[in-house]
């Protein structure tokens, strides 16, 4: 599969700034590329040279309340669009790592034990493109690791991993835009590791379907040594709720996206 992606040249610290299946239960199911293009995704221009919108008070108030209406629902729109991977490189803002404080569980164990049957079987009714038991091995890939619980504080993260744990702070590096297949894009949120320490990554890469400053209700988490290499990876997108939900509150979130 082939990337293209737009790159954000100004690098922030996160002193100074302030959410999943496939979902990438919709971006990562329809998958990246692997050619790669950088600008500075700034304006949307540069991003297509690279290939990659007198009454009554009665009736005044009745007005105003269909305007509120109007704008609310455009907003969501937007908002959905940009969910599904839609929109301009001009509304890309950076964000700071406290967009995914919280304490935050792996759902891997929950397609391990069936709870998350429900959800491919649902696909498999509305979608089309898979059986229930295919989309039940894809997420299997997608969703596979032994890091079953993140815990993010400040700029403090900490991986939970057979039963150790590893804590590092990390720093703001950017952000990158990629392109996808079916041609809707992605943002990747970017931390690097401020001092090296045992059993953790350079790199940690959110994606979570936003593009600018928001509490994530759960994410994508990419992480390793190599950042570009980081953002060729497509198949292995380990997704991560909080740890207050149970398997079935999970289930039906998914299948709400």
């Amino acid at each position: 599969m082939k990337i293209l992606f737009a790159k954000r040249l100004g690098i922030l610290t996160i002193g100074s700034l302030l959410v999943l299946a496939g979902c990438q239960t919709s971006g990562s199911s329809k998958g990246e590329s692997n050619k790669t293009t950088s600008s500075s995704a700034v304006a949307e221009d540069s991003s297509k040279t690279q290939e990659q919108a007198s009454e009554s008070h009665t009736h005044e108030s009745a007005h105003a309340h269909d305007h509120e209406h109007d704008h609310s629902h455009a907003h969501d729109e937007e908002t959905e669009k940009i969910y599904e991977g839609y929109f301009k490189n001009s509304q890309v803002k950076d964000r700071s790592l406290s967009d995914w404080e919280g304490d935050w569980q792996s759902v891997y164990p929950y397609l391990q034990d069936g709870t998350l049957d429900e959800v491919f079987s649902y696909k498999s009714e509305h979608e089309g493109d898979k059986t229930a038991e295919e989309y039940k091995e894809y997420y299997k890939k997608g969703y596979k690791t032994d890091v079953d619980r993140i815990l993010i504080q400040k700029d403090a993260v900490t991986f939970f991993k057979n039963g150790k744990e590893y804590s590092g702070k990390y720093t703001y590096d950017g952000y990158e835009i990629l392109t996808y297949d079916g041609g809707n894009r992605g943002v990747r949120y970017i931390f690097k590791l401020a001092k090296e320490a045992e059993g953790l990554p350079q790199y940690i890469q959110f994606s979570d379907h936003s593009i600018y400053p928001t509490k994530a209700s759960h994410y994508h988490l990419y992480w390793g040594d190599d950042r570009e290499a980081l953002l060729d990876e497509v198949k292995h997108w380990p997704t991560y709720y909080p740890s207050k939900m149970d398997g079935h509150d999970i289930a039906h979130d998914m299948m709400a996206h």
